[in-house]
């Protein structure tokens, strides 16, 4: 048996839906963009909501809006995808890495703390692969040092933090839409704030700061002249796009639910397994379960390599785990203390995890693990 590792899910009706828009004549941005981010507020429980090209972009963006500009620095982890440090060497800031909880994999509010310097503006927590930052010490050490807090919730769409859902928590969260998360507009993000005049600012910005939008110009009655009163950017989402993340938000509850329930049936089958660690959840946090992550524990008589090695070869795709920055040749010669990233980058691997996992392909995928662990038990 072959397993795909990932694949987003469709109903069968988005062709439909996307071709609608091509009919309307709104291929760029128009009024399905305008209604997703409502919706996509709505949901999250946040005041507005400002689509863009993809999570990067809105990583950028939001960074820039709390004017994170050259000379500063950006607390990360380097446990990320290495679009968490490209976002802020974009505005020409500096990402500093701090290490991570062992058991979350999240970034370490104390590490943070530590990692605080004079030219500091902003820290950003990852939700990473879909579970909560510890959010509480993060707007703490933010109050207490006057910086920023923009959320990298690329993974966490539909996630939870003590009852409210990630996106409404605060004044910046961003999300991926790319076909490896929860639900997909092929490329996209999305950016979630509590503050409204930020949100008008941020859809001026992602136009070339034009203030005035396609939407009103071709709305007018009369003779109208947009004006571009500062410098912004080009990172607008398609109304073809947005038409399938509506499509996408309506299956989202179900799709939540089957990667639940996949996930607790990989942890039920994994409980125990020598030289297996699963996946930790706090109990104050709901996690979207983007990702399925295993530990091979130090001590094993072969590696997390080794492991996805053999798995491979009985049709198990897997990827390592998150990667670490501070690993790639992109950003050499980092010095800080990341012990927990290191060990973390080095023993996890992910197994097949989407919501049209088969229950006959994922026993499969139990089987060989099983297989190969009781092996290096023995």
């Amino acid at each position: 048996m072959q397993v795909p590792f990932a694949k987003p899910t469709f109903s069968g009706h988005e062709g439909e839906v996307v071709a609608a828009v091509i009919a309307s004549g709104w291929v760029s941005q128009g009024p399905k963009v305008a209604e997703f981010e409502q919706r996509f507020a709505d949901l999250v429980g946040a005041e507005a909501a400002v689509a863009v090209s993809n999570c990067t972009t809105a990583l950028a963006l939001a960074l820039y809006a709390e004017g994170v500009g050259p000379g500063d620095e950006v607390i990360v982890p380097s446990l990320s995808f290495i679009a968490t440090a490209n976002a802020v060497w974009t505005l020409g800031a500096t990402p500093v890495f701090a290490d991570i909880d062992p058991m979350t994999y999240n970034l370490d509010a104390e590490a943070t703390r530590r990692a605080i310097t004079p030219q500091t503006k902003a820290i950003m927590p990852v939700h990473q692969v879909g579970l909560p930052a510890d959010m509480d010490a993060f707007f703490a050490l933010a109050d207490e040092h006057g910086l920023a807090i923009v959320e990298d919730a690329a993974c966490a769409i539909g996630a939870s933090y003590k009852g409210a859902r990630i996106g409404g928590l605060g004044p910046s969260a961003c999300f991926s839409l790319h076909p490896r998360k929860v639900i997909t507009t092929g490329e996209g993000g999305m950016i979630t704030t509590q503050d409204a005049a930020k949100a008008d600012r941020m859809r001026k910005l992602r136009q070339h700061a034009m203030d005035l939008s396609d939407l009103a110009r071709h709305s007018a009655t009369g003779v109208v002249f947009e004006g571009y009163p500062e410098r912004g950017f080009n990172y607008r989402m398609t109304d073809m796009q947005a038409a399938l993340g509506l499509c996408q938000l309506d299956a989202l509850p179900g799709i939540l639910a089957e990667r639940t329930r996949l996930a607790e049936r990989y942890n039920d089958a994994f409980a125990g397994v020598p030289y297996l660690e699963t996946p930790y959840t706090p109990e104050h946090t709901e996690r979207t379960w983007q990702s399925y992550a295993i530990r091979v524990r130090p001590g094993a008589p072969v590696g997390r390599t080794e492991l996805m090695e053999l798995l491979l070869a009985e049709g198990v795709p897997t990827r390592r785990g998150v990667m670490a920055i501070h690993h790639e040749g992109a950003y050499p010669g980092v010095t800080a203390d990341l012990a927990h990233t290191d060990a973390a980058a080095a023993d996890v691997l992910m197994l097949p995890l989407f919501a049209d996992l088969t229950d006959e392909q994922q026993d499969h995928v139990i089987d060989r693990v099983l297989a190969h662990t009781a092996a290096l038990a023995a």
